[in-house]
């Protein structure tokens, strides 16, 4: 049976067995590479509306692949069409993508794959293409497509920005956006130890290894759906990267400190601080009041933040919500450029501009100036990035120290990444962590 006879095209195509999930993929698709949307966005918005789990991992799948061998599919669609693409055609553009990602990235067996496409391109309105998506995908299963070279898929500014920042490492940097991110998990010490729960996932033919630069730490060789972690709806474990669950081993604060996590959503953050100590004084702000819910679900799922408070406002903006009580800790993890996450965020490589890091080195220069009022003399501000920007980190923590004479940098340990003055920087990939920065500012206690 040919993509074209399927006996579904024509009565419900989107009910056949996985069109639904080709349609959603041609819209994501079709959302961030068209429409200049976030993936992270797109997805969070499609993921829910497909009820199986695999159908959902299929999803995720088919859109990183796409968007990691962007350069490729769009070199071949440019050679293959004989008519371009218009500005109309960015579902069917996506769709195309998607099914490129499917015969190629992720080997997908072809006949289904072919088979659902060309049914998703009859659900989406597109009949009279149909036979196109079909004669396109065939090409690409005869011809198959070029390497792709990771340097293709970054802007130039961006990428001679890197090289400049991280000559040695730069190489490896640009690879390294390419591959797919490990499942790294997050074991909630209120309710189990990290090998008791290891133990569990290997019950369950999991196999998971502890890593030794973080406690709490657990990396999955291969991932599986979230659905199928042990206790995973009662807060056993959360899924949290490696480098984002040392930002609580920088911060460290004392028992029962009272903590201000300044840019918290989703929440991961304050919640692994909870969880390592229910008696910390929290009180989480985000300036976007929409992903407050997150927070307070991540909160709920975990069983921590009975006592914490939440709140939707910017940070910087004292008078709206300071009470002058002053704070032990703050962790300031920073609204930056996200150069350090491509692998998990591939649609920053085709939205990022220069203006916006300009942007975001005033905002984060702000931030710190703000906070900085509201600890206390002896306390800790922890500043952490997901950049590998010099400009957002190692630049915006001396310019910070020269503003400021009551402000030292404390030096943190390499398990932390490469030294930058004190401060310290993994970039991504290293101990299969994402890229990400970390400053420790000690506040000058009075005399």
């Amino acid at each position: 049976m040919t993509a074209t006879s399927s006996p579904w095209a024509g009565k419900g195509a989107a009910q056949a067995p996985g069109v639904q999930t080709r349609v959603a993929a041609a819209k994501v698709l079709a959302a961030v590479l068209g429409k200049g949307r976030s993936l992270k966005a797109e997805l969070a918005a499609a993921l829910p509306r497909l009820d199986d789990s695999r159908d959902r991992a299929l999803l995720e799948a088919i859109c990183f692949a796409a968007l990691r061998r962007r350069c490729v599919y769009e070199q071949a669609l440019t050679t293959w069409m004989q008519k371009p693409l218009g500005p109309r055609d960015v579902d069917l553009r996506g769709l195309l993508m998607a099914g490129f990602a499917q015969l190629d990235a992720l080997q997908l067996p072809a006949h289904a794959a072919l088979s659902a496409t060309v049914d998703a391109a009859r659900a989406l309105g597109r009949e009279r293409q149909a036979g196109l998506v079909n004669a396109v995908l065939r090409r690409a299963q005869r011809e198959g497509f070029a390497e792709a070279r990771a340097e293709d898929a970054w802007p130039q500014w961006l990428l001679k920005q890197v090289r400049n920042d991280w000559p040695e490492q730069a190489g490896a940097i640009i690879a390294d956006s390419l591959k797919p991110a490990p499942l790294w998990l997050r074991v909630n010490r209120q309710q189990h130890r990290r090998d008791a729960y290891q133990a569990q996932l290997a019950e369950a033919g999991i196999e998971a290894l502890a890593e030794p630069l973080s406690g709490d730490a657990l990396q999955l060789p291969q991932p599986v759906p979230v659905s199928s972690l042990p206790g995973f709806a009662q807060g056993a474990v959360s899924v949290q990267d490696l480098s984002a669950q040392q930002v609580a081993d920088a911060l460290a604060p004392l028992a029962g400190a009272r903590v201000l996590d300044a840019c918290a959503a989703p929440g991961g953050k304050s919640a692994h601080l909870l969880e390592r100590d229910p008696s910390l004084k929290l009180l989480a702000l985000d300036v976007d009041a929409r992903r407050l819910q997150r927070i307070r679900e991540t909160f709920a799922r975990t069983g921590v933040g009975a006592d914490a408070t939440v709140q939707a406002v910017d940070a910087a903006d004292l008078a709206a919500w300071w009470d002058g009580q002053p704070f032990d800790a703050v962790l300031l993890d920073a609204p930056c450029s996200a150069t350090g996450i491509i692998r998990r965020q591939p649609d920053v490589l085709l939205h990022r501009r220069p203006a916006d890091i300009t942007a975001l080195v005033a905002l984060q220069a702000r931030l710190m100036d703000a906070l900085w009022q509201v600890l206390r003399p002896g306390g800790v501000l922890l500043y952490s990035t997901c950049s590998i920007l010099q400009q957002e980190n190692t630049a915006q923590v001396t310019a910070f120290l020269q503003r400021h004479p009551d402000a030292s940098l404390e030096p943190l340990p390499g398990a932390f990444g490469h030294d930058q003055q004190g401060a310290r920087q993994r970039l991504p990939g290293e101990q299969g962590g994402d890229g990400f920065f970390y400053a420790r500012l000690l506040k000058a206690r009075e005399r």
